[in-house]
């Protein structure tokens, strides 16, 4: 047996223990909620590309795409076999990431705005939002992502059709479209859980 095939052998040994440990139904819904256990995935270059559930990010590892670069404390347990979950992993091979621009939507806005109004800085659901142009459409203002953003009730019947040099209001950033690049401040939003998160995040 040759060393390459010995090294195929052993993964799909992993592979197989990996796949006892997922399937066990011994394990009880804590076992299956942990497998839905957020991960940090990283490009090979460190940079934060993605996140995926802990079951993806185990797959990932025992086939030898990506490594384990911090663990979450808690184990995957069948009758034989036990493996620590992974809170980041790192590809193996350096992957090129677009930065491409996601499709204009409500959603999409307001995924970019972290449903925050623009305007006031107030956090509220989704439904409790509106989309506002900040150069008005009856004053040639365009549907684009330079000229909406998430906004509040109370600040929108405030600003009403005025532009906003013309009242005592701001925009507390510059709306921008949505790119890889701001998907990684929201990848920064949710790591703060993950104290393990922060240095791959926080730079």
């Amino acid at each position: 047996m040759t060393a390459h095939s010995r090294k195929l052998t052993s993964a799909q040994v992993k592979l197989h223990q990996a796949s006892q440990v997922m399937q066990a139904k011994e394990a009880g819904p804590h076992h299956e909620n942990l497998l839905f256990t957020p991960v940090l995935v990283l490009n090979a270059s460190y940079e934060p590309i993605n996140i995926c559930a802990a079951r993806r990010a185990l797959v990932l590892v025992l086939k030898g795409v990506a490594r384990t670069e911090e663990e979450n404390g808690h184990f995957l347990h069948s009758q034989r076999v036990a493996l620590r979950l992974p809170s980041v992993i790192r590809l193996l091979e350096y992957r090129r990431i677009p930065h491409q621009t996601r499709a204009l939507s409500r959603k999409n806005i307001l995924l970019r705005d972290r449903n925050t109004c623009q305007y006031c800085g107030t956090i509220l659901h989704s439904g409790d939002l509106t989309l506002d142009h900040v150069v008005p459409r009856s004053r040639g203002g365009a549907s684009s992502w330079e000229n909406l953003v998430a906004c509040c009730h109370p600040c929108n019947r405030r600003k009403g059709n005025a532009i906003l040099g013309e009242i005592n209001m701001k925009l507390i950033r510059e709306p921008r479209p949505f790119t890889l690049h701001t998907s990684r401040h929201i990848m920064r939003m949710i790591g703060r859980s993950d104290q393990k998160w922060r240095k791959y995040l926080f730079y």
